[in-house]
């Protein structure tokens, strides 16, 4: 799982500019999927036909793209300036490392920050504006980016690699992009699973890398008019809230296990499906959290108002400082999803039949 993960976090591919993660993941998992395609707006939908069709159809997504900037201006000294793709915190901009999709491959750069030594002349509580900001790569004029195949409307990332945290020991993992090629990575693993398992039943399953989720779920939103599904499910990360920072109140804890999403800003989950799973993690000896959050959304927010609705749930894998170059997830966590998930595809069929008046 950490080489796989490592492997979709140094992509670069901010809202929009998922291509080269899709590509990855195309190649990963073609041979092992019944049918793959890729929509209008770019999500990759991949296509595990039923084994057994008397089981309930499930839609699961995981969202491809990163929180990342692109290249807004092009300035005569060749520095970058750039805007914002998804939601940051400006305090944590400066002097970060950055990674530019170029015309002919990765170029690093870091955002520029002012020297200490002129704080006695600055306002040492002033917030810098992202757009007061901008990316050195090294360049002295506009004609040096220009060679280095750096044009205006191109992509960048932050440019911190995926590690093992501390000795290397704790099984946990730093770096960017985690949210949520973490929740990629669960797909891709099931993927796995479910090949190896050909005898288990189960219904159709569509597994979803989803694109501009950072940017207002916008590619779950067209994801089911076309598909008769019964259930969906999003794999996401959550904030924790296990640190001894003031706003902490330890409701959410990194290597807790996954969280059961029972409600956030974009989504009440189904009871149905929030009963389900909680079910199948006792009965298979899971651990799990309750996540009530109301400071994000996932692309479940937008599947299941899509259609005529769709019952929806979702599953949050523990995230320390989401939304930073430094995301720090437990990878027993990721394993765990991974096995809330299948529990959940295999033991669906206890929900045909039932409503939302049988909860």
């Amino acid at each position: 799982m950490y080489e796989l993960l490592k492997n979709l976090c140094e992509l670069v591919g901010p809202s929009g500019f998922e291509q080269d993660v899709q590509r990855y993941i195309k190649n990963e998992i073609q041979d092992k999927v019944d049918k793959l395609e890729v929509d209008a707006l770019g999500n990759l939908i991949a296509t595990v036909n039923a084994t057994d069709p008397e089981m309930p159809s499930i839609l699961l997504a995981a969202h491809a793209d990163e929180i990342g900037f692109i290249i807004k201006k092009i300035e005569p000294n060749g520095t970058l300036r750039f805007e914002l793709l998804g939601g940051f915190d400006n305090r944590i901009l400066l002097a970060q490392p950055v990674t530019i999709k170029g015309r002919d491959g990765y170029v690093d750069g870091v955002i520029g920050a002012l020297a200490v030594h002129y704080v006695k002349w600055d306002d040492p509580k002033r917030i810098t504006s992202h757009r007061d900001l901008y990316i050195d790569v090294g360049a002295v004029s506009a004609d040096e980016v220009l060679e280095m195949g750096i044009k205006v409307g191109q992509p960048v990332s932050y440019g911190s690699g995926l590690k093992l945290a501390g000795d290397k020991k704790r099984n946990r993992i730093v770096g960017k992009a985690l949210d949520d090629r973490a929740g990629c990575a669960v797909l891709i693993e099931l993927i796995d699973r479910l090949q190896e398992k050909p005898e288990k039943n189960h219904g159709d399953i569509y597994c979803v890398f989803t694109v501009q989720e950072e940017v207002g779920l916008r590619g779950a939103s067209v994801l089911s008019p076309n598909k008769k599904l019964d259930f969906a499910l999003a794999i996401d990360t959550t904030p924790t809230s296990d640190t001894y920072d003031v706003l902490m109140t330890g409701t959410r804890t990194l290597g807790g296990g996954p969280c059961i999403k029972i409600a956030d800003k974009s989504l009440i989950s189904h009871p149905l499906v929030t009963g389900l799973l909680e079910k199948v993690a006792v009965e298979q000896d899971i651990p799990y959290q309750q996540e009530i959050f109301m400071g994000i959304g996932t692309d479940a927010g937008a599947i299941h108002m899509t259609s005529t609705g769709v019952s929806t749930g979702a599953i949050s894998i523990p995230s320390r400082y989401t939304h930073t170059p430094i995301e720090i997830v437990d990878l027993e966590d990721l394993e765990n999803t991974v096995r809330l998930v299948e529990a959940f595809i295999l033991s669906s069929k206890e929900l045909v039949g039932k409503n939302f008046l049988d909860t």
